[in-house]
C-alpha cells in the first residue's frame, strides 16, 4: 500500500518526489508533517549533491551505513543514476517512476527496522 500511497501523493497530489516518499513512509521513522513539508526543498535534484530526493528522502528513513549503502546501489542499478540532473538526460525512468521504484525498494526489505 505504501508504494500506492507514494506514487498517488506524486502524481495526484502534486508533492514532489522526496514529499511522496516521506508520505507514505514516514511512520517508520515519527516524520511530523512539518518535516515532510520541509522535503519540498529536496525535489528536483536540489538534495545534496543533486541526488534524487526519492532516494534522497528513503535514506533518510534507513538505519546504517550498510543498509543505505545497499539500497543506493540497488537504486543506481535500475535508475542508472544516483543524481537527479542524469536521470533525467538518460531517460530510462521518469520521476514518477524514481518515486515507485525508492518507495518498492523500501517495501522489498528495506524497512528501518529490517536486519
Amino acid at each position: 500500500m505504501s508504494v500506492e500511497t507514494a506514487v498517488h501523493s506524486y502524481t495526484k497530489e502534486r508533492l514532489n518526489c522526496a514529499q511522496s516518499i516521506l508520505k507514505a513512509f514516514g511512520h517508520r521513522k515519527d516524520m511530523t508533517r512539518n518535516e515532510i513539508d520541509a522535503a519540498q526543498a529536496l525535489g528536483g535534484g536540489k538534495a545534496a549533491g543533486g541526488v534524487c530526493g526519492a532516494l534522497h528522502a528513503a535514506l533518510l528513513l534507513l538505519d546504517g551505513p550498510e543498509k543505505k549503502q545497499a539500497f543506493r546501489e540497488a537504486f543506481v542499478e535500475r535508475a542508472g543514476s544516483e543524481l537527479c540532473r542524469e536521470i533525467r538526460a538518460m531517460k530510462i525512468i521518469n520521476c514518477a517512476q524514481c518515486v515507485e521504484l525508492a518507495a518498492g525498494l523500501l517495501d522489498e526489505g528495506f524497512a528501518a527496522n529490517a536486519v
